[in-house]
């Protein structure tokens, strides 16, 4: 390829290099400015240098909030990668063989309808099955006898965090089902064949064919459910609102509460800020880990 020809397709990243600079890098510059201010959102900002990051250190809740994170990467990517890979497996080296396509692409469908319905609805409805006293979830165990099991789901700080992690594993199961799916139709049919001639069970073939022939698959898997429990808000906006007290807070809504609620900008830019590194981190230990092991 000659340099003019290359010129020429250097052109057409322009429009998403100038999307970049303005969404992306030009907002996160400003936010990390904030981060070193006192600043109200009106007037001007006061310079107060590290101060924001050191009140980081001793604030309780901005570590408490990072442990609801961890526990949200298990429930949003490790829980549903694992049962997608078995989901996945199944559909594509058993239902597929035993009930054809049709059946397998509405399997698939169904699994991947909470990635498409909106977060905000999906969290309404969720909260009105929760509902401590006219729940679906509490009305169906007081009729099948088991009254004594219903509980304020949403509402007992002892209970909040893993009702949201169990509704999480629900609202992202779809999407490590459809993208390995995907890997799998490249994998060599014969290879299952020979595999289930020589007297192979369902399990060896999973975890000697299917899993090493979607590695790649897996590692995108990870790394995007990862980066999205990371930075996740809507659900808890709409669940919980952080509640009740501190049980389900997360990095991202502790931000938005300095930064809107309490008028504390500088602050939350801070917290902002720490995420955005952690989430830039992680990404690159993924990408380092994916490098070795391809």
């Amino acid at each position: 390829m000659n340099h003019s020809a290359r010129r020429g397709y250097w052109l057409y990243l322009i429009p998403g290099a100038v999307l970049l600079v303005a969404v992306v890098i030009v907002p996160f510059l400003m936010n990390v400015a904030a981060s070193f201010t006192r600043w109200s959102g009106f007037g001007t900002p006061r310079w107060i240098g590290l101060d924001n990051y050191e009140r980081l250190l001793s604030d309780e809740i901005f570590w408490a909030s990072f442990q609801h994170n961890v526990a949200l990467i298990v429930a949003m990517a490790i829980v549903p990668t694992a049962i997608g890979l078995v989901l996945a497996a199944a559909l594509f080296d058993y239902i597929g063989k035993r009930f054809g396509t049709r059946t397998v692409s509405a399997l698939r469908a169904a699994y991947y309808l909470p990635q498409v319905l909106p977060v905000a609805v999906a969290g309404v409805v969720w909260g009105w099955m929760l509902h401590p006293e006219y729940g679906a979830l509490n009305e169906i165990l007081q009729a099948v006898g088991l009254g004594s099991l219903t509980e304020n789901w949403l509402g007992d700080p002892d209970l909040a965090l893993a009702t949201v992690m169990a509704i999480m594993v629900w609202f992202q199961l779809g999407y490590p089902v459809v993208i390995f799916m995907a890997g799998l139709q490249r994998a060599d049919p014969a290879l299952y064949e020979a595999a289930e001639i020589d007297g192979a069970s369902w399990w060896r073939r999973f975890w000697h064919i299917t899993v090493p022939q979607i590695r790649p698959e897996i590692f995108v898997v990870l790394l995007t459910c990862t980066i999205a429990a990371l930075k996740v808000f809507g659900p808890i906006f709409v669940l919980t609102r952080g509640g009740p007290g501190r049980a389900t807070i997360v990095p991202s809504y502790f931000s938005y509460l300095n930064f809107f609620e309490k008028a504390n900008v500088g602050y939350g830019a801070a917290i902002a800020t720490v995420l955005a590194l952690v989430i830039v981190v992680v990404t690159f230990l993924f990408l380092r880990v994916q490098e070795r092991e391809s």
